[in-house]
């Protein structure tokens, strides 16, 4: 699959999708749509036993597209939002493994994507990731705070959360958005091994063993995301 967004590669089983908006990789609805065709893609395919979500040089995503969010229709906002919290929760219920190659940047949505993703390998160059709703006059939704009350270090987490802490590569490791960090031109190739390391696994026991750890989580989720839509509640300031 291609598009102007998200190009997909296939190696050895392994779907590779190529994030690149040639800006900051923000999710718009056009990005969302994208990588969720491609995780459908990988999902109904047999032969992708795994997927790597690959950002653009320097970039892994800024978050969602801050045109909508500092906008003045309240409805785009709270779709764009839904969309960003459905895509998140369907990467974290994926029924294949989920590998992010974190290319740089990941703030907001984007370090929530790195949540969603079974192990994360960034890069070691100077870069911004967390959770800077609180420092830029927003507060997290539901769903967000759910997913990273699950994957992140509870040492972190206030601090994360409530304070806005934004880190490095390393600082992110501990944290719990990254599992790894390796050079960064090393990035891709860390985060396909890793993804074809995946592969070799039962199908069916990971998807089994994903609906028993992480159902209790994407459903309460689902059910955020449903009553967020359902109330008109985005990103309030």
């Amino acid at each position: 699959m291609s598009d102007s967004l998200v190009t997909t590669e296939r190696r050895d089983g392994v779907l590779i999708c190529h994030l690149d908006d040639g800006k900051a990789n923000a999710l718009s609805q056009a990005m969302i749509a994208a990588i969720t065709d491609a995780l459908s893609e990988a999902e109904s395919d047999d032969s992708v036993h795994a997927v790597v979500l690959h950002g653009r040089e320097g970039k892994f995503s800024a978050g969602f597209d801050l045109g909508v969010m500092l906008g003045d229709d309240v409805a785009a906002m709270v779709d764009l939002v839904a969309n960003g919290g459905e895509l998140v929760r369907r990467i974290y219920a994926a029924n294949v493994p989920v590998v992010a190659a974190c290319t740089g940047h990941a703030l907001a949505a984007g370090a929530l994507m790195l949540l969603g993703c079974d192990v994360r390998i960034g890069s070691d160059r100077p870069c911004k990731i967390g959770l800077n709703e609180v420092a830029i006059g927003m507060t997290l939704p539901d769903w967000a705070l759910t997913i990273a009350a699950d994957r992140l270090s509870n040492r972190h987490l206030q601090r994360a959360i409530s304070t806005a802490r934004i880190t490095d590569g390393a600082g992110a490791v501990d944290a719990g958005y990254l599992d790894e960090v390796v050079a960064d031109d090393a990035v891709l190739e860390a985060a396909v091994a890793q993804a074809m390391e995946f592969a070799a696994l039962n199908p069916k026991a990971y998807a089994v063993t994903i609906r028993k750890m992480r159902g209790n989580t994407v459903a309460t989720m689902a059910e955020q995301i449903a009553a967020d839509r359902a109330g008109g509640v985005g990103a309030p300031l």
